[in-house]
């Protein structure tokens, strides 16, 4: 190793949400240099970080990342595990794995009783999911990209680049793995990476990813706001559902009350509109995507799933 991870000050100095974190983490890890920066900062910040590559059988190179993942994690005086998920072929390739992938590394947290695990996103990736959900007609929840912390994963390379991972990797002489589903412009992310966030920033005349990221920390911060409101507007209590009361709220936050209300599978604007026209008596029920059905009974609304009527 050419230099100590002690020698990272410059680097976990902006690393965020790992406050008052106690060892061990997991530290999702792919090989690649975004991962492996993580793994050696979080061992800088005597996180006791355990390295976890998952294989998701998708790619031939996986056994050669695995083995890489393996030796870092040694050179750095961590451990390491790999895990196999299984991955069918199929359309919604990515987010299925992307599914498993999750999946996997929470059953390892739980294994080693373990806080949270950290994942490698960069405010690169945090410039591109804006794009991404831009273009998917996301409202100011999808624009916010991605939140530092959600429930038990965390992710502190929010306030580095992409550039800055591949220096840590640099000054630690670790070699990281490439892989070429990064260049393959059939990927809408690729695509937005290496095509779309260039082009825009040549023609803003700046670079755009520190102004991505900087507007969805804002916007993130104001839907939270406006959810927290949601929640305490409506509905009063876990068995009420008052029509009415929904109905009356101003609309932002009626349309937020009724997607924390439904859950996942989280509803389309389309279908939250209809909910609000249940609620405000204009049609007698609405049904949703998951198979579920939104009536209005003796003035409460009622979701009734399994018996959407073919």
């Amino acid at each position: 190793m050419a230099r100590s991870i002690t020698d990272l000050a410059p680097f976990t100095d902006r690393l965020v949400g790992l406050d008052g974190l106690r060892a061990p983490v997991v530290v999702a890890c792919s090989g690649g240099p975004d991962s492996l920066a993580l793994l050696a900062l979080a061992a800088a910040r005597d996180l006791g970080p355990v390295a976890v590559y998952v294989d998701h059988g998708l790619r031939a190179e996986s056994a050669d990342d695995a083995r890489l993942v393996a030796h870092v994690a040694g050179q750095l005086g961590v451990v390491s595990r790999s895990v196999a998920v299984r991955v069918d072929p199929g359309p919604n390739l990515e987010a299925r794995a992307r599914d498993a992938r999750y999946d996997a590394l929470d059953r390892v947290r739980r294994e080693l009783d373990a806080a949270v695990v950290l994942v490698g996103h960069t405010a690169d990736d945090q410039a591109e999911t804006v794009l991404l959900n831009l273009l998917r007609g996301s409202a100011s929840r999808g624009l916010g990209g991605m939140a530092v912390r959600r429930d038990t994963v965390v992710r502190p390379l929010l306030g580095l680049r992409r550039s800055d991972t591949e220096a840590v990797c640099a000054a630690l002489g670790l070699e990281p793995a490439r892989d070429a589903m990064n260049d393959d412009t059939t990927f809408r992310r690729v695509w937005i990476r290496t095509e779309v966030l260039p082009a825009l920033s040549a023609g803003a005349g700046r670079d755009l990813v520190p102004v991505l990221a900087r507007q969805a920390e804002v916007l993130r911060a104001d839907s939270d706001y406006l959810d927290e409101l949601a929640r305490a507007a409506w509905p009063p209590a876990p068995d009420r559902a008052p029509a009415t009361a929904l109905a009356q709220l101003p609309v932002p936050l009626a349309r937020r009350a009724v997607r924390q209300w439904l859950g996942a599978p989280p509803p389309s604007l389309a279908e939250v509109e209809r909910v609000l026209q249940v609620a405000r008596g204009e049609i007698r029920a609405t049904e949703l995507a998951g198979n579920r059905r939104v009536e209005r009974h003796s003035g409460e609304l009622q979701c009734v799933r399994g018996s959407v009527r073919q």
